[in-house]
């Protein structure tokens, strides 16, 4: 059957959580792009609905209680490095509540909230697609 995102192009989602002028990342312990800041996201699970699998890997990397998201874009990312290849339906979300955590520490090392001014070095692919695709009033 093999592996999603291994075998065959994966399947999967990313939620940008914004506050205050600033999006949430997590630093990646696994390929793919291990070590980079990323939204917070995974795949998606056969006859689960890509929105609510946004929400629900949101909820179980960052222990937020997330209100209502958006389409924001969709991306394909292949990381060579990795042998990996995912198309992401990616939504963004101002509506939420609780403080982040390290909910998932096998899987994700730090968090943080960064401006487009002060981002991370080392971004993934997805964070550097979000990103793009969010507006410079996203970010006041």
């Amino acid at each position: 059957m093999g592996k999603p995102g291994i075998d065959f192009p994966g399947l999967g989602t990313g939620l940008a959580i914004l506050r205050d002028g600033k999006i949430l990342l997590y630093r990646r312990l696994k390929a793919p792009e291990a070590g980079f800041w990323s939204i917070v996201g995974g795949k998606v699970d056969h006859m689960e609905p890509a929105a609510q699998a946004a929400v629900r890997e949101a909820e179980e990397e960052s222990g937020l209680s997330i209100g209502k998201i958006d389409h924001l874009c969709t991306e394909e990312v292949i990381v060579e490095a990795d042998r990996q290849h995912w198309i992401s339906l990616i939504y963004v979300c101002r509506d939420f509540s609780g403080e982040p955590r390290l909910m998932e520490p096998d899987k994700l090392s730090d968090f943080g909230w960064f401006g487009r001014d002060d981002l991370p070095v080392q971004l993934s692919e997805f964070a550097k697609a979000t990103i793009a695709h969010l507006s410079e009033e996203d970010f006041r």
